[in-house]
C-alpha cells in the first residue's frame, strides 16, 4: 500500500505541480502546529524545540497541508515562518528572543490630533474600497508563483502610483525577492524626519491543496479587504494633501500564505539597515463582521501599548463602534515578522478568530458572500487614518 507522501507525489504529478524540492524547508512554528501536523505530514521532521517554539523540516508537497492546518484548525492566516536554511531558522528564533518588546512604550500615544482626524476619517468612502476589492478578486488567484499573482501585484503598483502622481514626495516601488516571482509592493510617503510608520498586508491568495498556481483563488476578504483598506488610506492622505512629520510606507506583501515569506524578508532588512520603525498596522481581513464587536485587537505576538493606543482611537473617533480583544497564535499573520524584529507591531481583525471569514481559502471567498459591500472594511481604513495622523506627530 502506498503511504501518504506516494500518495501526494502521485497526485501533483498527475496535476502537472512542481515537486522538486523545497526552497524553503524549514519552519519555525509552535507546539500547537506540529502537534496537529505529526498527525498527517509524513515529511515532518522537528529540528529543535524551546519554550514552545520549534523548528522542524517538511516537504514542499506537504507545505500545502501544512497551511491548511493553520487555516482550518487553528484560525491562523500564516501559521509559520519559513526559511531555506537550517541556520536562518536558528538565527530567526535567537534574533525573535533578543528583539522582544512586546509590552515596551515605543512611542507617544497621547492623542491630540482631533481636528485633522475628523477631518480625514470623514473622506473614507466604502465604494472606493469595494471596487479595489472586485478588482483584486478578479484575478484567478493571486498566488505567490502564479503568474496571476505577479499582474495583481503590477496592477497595484500601477494603481498606487496614479493615486498619488500628482504628489512628488510619494514614491511606489515593487521589493523584489528572490526565490519567486511576485514581488511586495511599498508606496512611501517622504516625512520630514527617518521615524518610519509602516501600514501593510499580504497580497497574495491561495485556495486548496492542489494546483496552486491555477486553482480559483479570489481572496477578497484574504486579503484583498485588507489591500483595499490600505488602498483607501493612502488614497485620502495623498488626495487631501497630507504632508507627514514621519515618513509613512504602505506595503502589499508577497507570499505570506506560504510562511510569512515577503513580510519576513521586508522586516529582517529593515532591522539590518537601521530603519527606526515607530508603529506597524497590520491589515489582514477586515470585510467579515462575524462577532458582536466591530473590531478586535489581536493581543498575542503583537505590542500590548500600541494595542492600547488603537482602543482609544476607536473610543476616541470611532465611538459608535465596539472592540474586543483575542488571540491569533504563533505567525499568524504579517505583524509577526515585525514583532520577531523587535518592531511594534498591532493587527486589528474582522472578528473574533472562531467568528472569522471560514470561506477564505477557498474559491468562495467573494465579495458577494460578503453582501457585496465594504462597509465593515470602511471602520478599518477609517482606524488605519487615525492611527497614522495621530502617531505622526
Amino acid at each position: 500500500m502506498l503511504n501518504s507522501k506516494q500518495l501526494s507525489l502521485i497526485a501533483a504529478t498527475f496535476l502537472g505541480l512542481n515537486v522538486t524540492a523545497s526552497t524553503h524547508p524549514f519552519i519555525v512554528t509552535d507546539h500547537a502546529m506540529i502537534q496537529e501536523g505529526q498527525k498527517s505530514l509524513s515529511s515532518l521532521e522537528i529540528i529543535k524545540q524551546e519554550q514552545g517554539i520549534i523548528i522542524a523540516k517538511v516537504a514542499e508537497d506537504e507545505k500545502s497541508n501544512l497551511s491548511h492546518i493553520a487555516h482550518e484548525d487553528h484560525h491562523r492566516c500564516g501559521g509559520y515562518f519559513a526559511f531555506e536554511t537550517l541556520a536562518q531558522a536558528e538565527s530567526f528564533v535567537i534574533d525573535s528572543k533578543n528583539n522582544d518588546t512586546t509590552k515596551a512604550v515605543l512611542a507617544d500615544y497621547t492623542i491630540n490630533q482631533e481636528d485633522t482626524v475628523t477631518e480625514y476619517i470623514a473622506k473614507a468612502q466604502e465604494l472606493n474600497i469595494r471596487s479595489t476589492m472586485l478588482k483584486l478578486s478578479s484575478f484567478n488567484n493571486r498566488y505567490y508563483k502564479s503568474e496571476t499573482g505577479t499582474e495583481s501585484q503590477e496592477w497595484l503598483k500601477a494603481y498606487w502610483t496614479d493615486l498619488t502622481k500628482h504628489r512628488s514626495d510619494i514614491t511606489v516601488e515593487f521589493f523584489n525577492h528572490s526565490g519567486w516571482s511576485q514581488p511586495s509592493v511599498i508606496a512611501t510617503i517622504k516625512g520630514e524626519s527617518s521615524d518610519v510608520i509602516v501600514v501593510g498586508g499580504h497580497a497574495d491568495s491561495i485556495a486548496g491543496w492542489w494546483s496552486r498556481e491555477k486553482a480559483r483563488a479570489p481572496g477578497a476578504d484574504d486579503n484583498a479587504s485588507g489591500i483595499a483598506t490600505i488602498t483607501e488610506t493612502l488614497k485620502v492622505l495623498a488626495e487631501s494633501g497630507y504632508t507627514p512629520k514621519k515618513t509613512i510606507k504602505f506595503m502589499a506583501y508577497a507570499a505570506e500564505e506560504v510562511g510569512l515569506l515577503g513580510s519576513k524578508d521586508i522586516a529582517r532588512t529593515f532591522k539590518q539597515d537601521g530603519v527606526n520603525v515607530v508603529g506597524v498596522l497590520q491589515s489582514d481581513m477586515t470585510n467579515h463582521n462575524g462577532s458582536n464587536t466591530d473590531i478586535t485587537l489581536i493581543t498575542d505576538f503583537t505590542n500590548e501599548a500600541q494595542n492600547n493606543f488603537l482602543g482609544n482611537l476607536i473610543d476616541k473617533y470611532l465611538p459608535e463602534l465596539t472592540w474586543g480583544r483575542d488571540t491569533c497564535g504563533y505567525a499568524c499573520s504579517d505583524h509577526a515578522s515585525w514583532t520577531s524584529q523587535g518592531f511594534p507591531a498591532s493587527i486589528p481583525f474582522e472578528a473574533k478568530k472562531n467568528d472569522m471569514n471560514h470561506n477564505i481559502h477557498t474559491a468562495n471567498d467573494t465579495l458577494e458572500r460578503m453582501g457585496g459591500e465594504a462597509n465593515h472594511a470602511l471602520k478599518f481604513a477609517k482606524l488605519a487614518l487615525s492611527f497614522v495622523i495621530e502617531l505622526d506627530r
